[in-house]
């Protein structure tokens, strides 16, 4: 694993490095990226996916953050002189509300294939959410078990914010095992909803 230690710097030098380290690959490897905002999460993440990388990112602690790259060897000439620019924040004032652990009726086995795929898509979005609030069984998948939990920590990383019903956790007895973003109540959840310029439900 090749690593790079860019907490402290400010955008582009954690793409820069990142990018440095990139190219000196000699075949398949992992590079792993320390910054300490979540803009520099953003910028390398974007600018390792369109080298062909596949990104996970996690919040470790407060202005510490870690970005892992999984590379098949060096990019492209073309991708790695790429021009390096610093992008604005990429969230928007958009909530998503998740209020089960499966999308859609009918077949529960193919519910939970569906909502663990559209939170994964919803990393790929251009502008990602404000907030993501979940409820009643939506509540499950930011525990320990959930599937979804890298799609959730790489949201988180980036700035999203992860909000889960405390009372919900009560009542399935998981309030020990949240595992991404923070306990919130029914005022709050309802703040947030009536602040966003769009709501979007699974």
């Amino acid at each position: 694993m090749i690593k790079v230690n860019a907490i402290g710097d400010n955008c582009p030098i954690p793409v820069i490095k990142t990018k440095k380290a990139m190219k000196e690959l000699t075949g398949p490897d992992t590079i792993e990226v320390l910054v300490d905002n979540e803009i520099a999460v953003q910028n390398v993440t974007k600018m390792a996916q369109s080298s062909g990388g596949k990104v996970t990112s996690e919040k470790k602690a407060e202005k510490e953050y870690r970005i892992l790259i999984e590379m098949e060897g060096a990019p492209a000439a073309e991708e790695a002189e790429e021009e390096v620019s610093c992008t604005p924040d990429k969230r928007g004032n958009t909530i998503v509300v998740v209020s089960s652990d499966k999308m859609g009726s009918g077949n529960e086995e193919l519910g939970k294939v569906l909502m663990k795929s559209f939170l994964f898509a919803v990393t790929q979005l251009e502008e990602l959410p404000k907030t993501m609030l979940f409820y009643n069984g939506g509540a499950t998948l930011t525990t320990e078990e959930s599937d979804s939990l890298e799609d959730l920590k790489n949201l988180e990383a980036q700035g999203v914010e992860i909000m889960t019903c405390g009372t919900c956790l009560d009542y399935y007895g998981l309030k020990e095992k949240l595992a991404v973003g923070t306990v919130t109540n029914m005022y709050s959840i309802v703040e947030t909803m009536e602040q966003a310029s769009k709501v979007i439900r699974p």
